[in-house]
């Protein structure tokens, strides 16, 4: 990490602020860090929980030491044969990684992929992406397509930064497995987290994921994450459901609006899938956050129940991520409803929107538009960071799981 300079506001949700402080010190400089000594050997050593980033930075750190216990929902447990793989496979690259995590079916089991052996995905939050892709080039030319070698880092950077903020390389061999790994910045993921403003990591992140480098900031704006994406499938939910059905709701909003999920590009069962064999996982995410809340009863056994009246829900509403709030708050107005209320009495147009019928459909017509752009965005991206082999051999992929999804619903 590098030395403070200044401090960079980030603007948290009031959803955020029983957990976190109003700012932030990150610590940029014009210097990237310099590369680490080329360590072809290097011991692995497997951790019970996820290994914390080196610090670098000097006695004044940017966030306050986190408590031990604060987000030990995030900490999933995997088999110490996954642990081990992943640490290894993480453990392999010396372009530094400030954050993290692996996902998807290749890590948690999901149902229709028994007979099958998954790719491994990855994601990697960095400082400096153009440092990373340099020092990660020279290590591993042949994860980059020969045109992004030709043109270099700062081409892939700025490339990355579109849209969603990743970049991919697929396909990848390991050993005897093949990964796929994407790669943002500490800063743009935790935008995302804490606002919503693409939700195609924050959405990534609803669902379980297994933390390998860890980062507090990041655990941080993870927790208000997981808490937004609570409170918004509370909003679109009976006095009374079963725990299945909030997980089914919440691993659906980063997939409502997606593309993939109308073309022959995804497979179209694939949250049915995920909660099927992961719904433990879930629980752990989200039951203790749950009891947190005062509307909300989740018994060890039975259904979830909620307080539905207008004044509990308002609660709710006001803590949800700025972008979708406003997203809300824009599709009323344009419809003329509830027209200068705010200006005239905001606790009255709080009320209002609260007590709407129609709140839940909007509220998921909202989270739909948020994500639908960049992840357009993202897949016309895979073109020029994949190439078109891989491309092609991922749409292939791709296609075989939305006709056995269609097959299965």
């Amino acid at each position: 990490m590098l030395a403070a300079r200044h401090r960079l506001p980030v603007v948290l949700s009031s959803s955020s602020r029983t957990l976190a402080t109003h700012t932030f010190q990150s610590q940029p400089s014009d210097i990237p860090p310099p590369s680490p000594p080329p360590n072809p050997k290097r011991n692995v050593q497997l951790h019970p929980r996820p290994r914390p980033t080196p610090s670098t930075q000097p006695s004044s750190s940017a966030l306050p030491k986190l408590p031990s216990s604060f987000g030990r929902n995030q900490l999933l447990p995997v088999s110490n044969s996954t642990r081990a793989l992943l640490e290894s496979i993480v453990a392999q690259f010396n372009a530094p990684v400030r954050y993290a995590f692996a996902y998807g079916s290749g890590v948690f089991e999901q149902d229709g992929y028994e007979q099958q052996k998954p790719m491994l995905d990855f994601m990697f939050a960095v400082t400096h992406p153009a440092h990373f892709h340099s020092i990660n080039m020279q290590q591993h030319p042949s994860h980059y397509p020969l045109h992004a070698r030709l043109l270099g880092s700062s081409y892939i950077s700025h490339l990355q930064g579109l849209g969603p903020g990743v970049w991919f390389n697929a396909y990848i061999p390991i050993g005897d497995v093949m990964i796929k790994y994407g790669v943002t910045t500490v800063d743009n993921l935790c935008t995302d987290l804490l606002s919503w403003r693409t939700l195609y990591l924050a959405g990534r992140m609803h669902k379980p994921i297994r933390i390998i480098k860890d980062d507090a900031r990041v655990r941080l704006t993870q927790q208000v994450n997981l808490t937004s994406a609570l409170r918004a499938a509370l909003l679109t939910l009976p006095p009374s459901f079963s725990p299945d059905t909030l997980y089914t709701r919440i691993a659906g909003i980063s997939y409502a609006g997606d593309p993939r999920m109308l073309l022959p590009a995804e497979n179209r069962g694939k949250v049915a899938s995920i909660v099927a064999r992961q719904a433990p996982h879930f629980a752990d995410l989200y039951r203790r956050l749950a009891l947190g809340l005062p509307s909300v009863h989740w018994p060890l056994d039975g259904p979830v129940t909620q307080d539905n009246a207008p004044a509990a829900r308002v609660k709710h509403i006001k803590k949800l991520p700025a972008h979708l709030l406003q997203g809300v708050r824009d599709n009323y107005a344009r419809r003329g409803e509830l027209d200068g209320l705010f200006q005239r009495d905001e606790a009255a147009y709080w009320m209002r929107l609260a007590a709407d019928e129609r709140l839940p459909d909007v509220i998921q017509q909202e989270m739909a538009r948020i994500v639908r752009y960049p992840a357009t965005v993202q897949s016309l991206k895979g073109l020029a960071s994949a190439g078109l082999g891989k491309s092609l051999r991922y749409s292939s992929a791709k296609v075989s799981k939305w006709w056995a999804g269609g097959k299965s619903v």
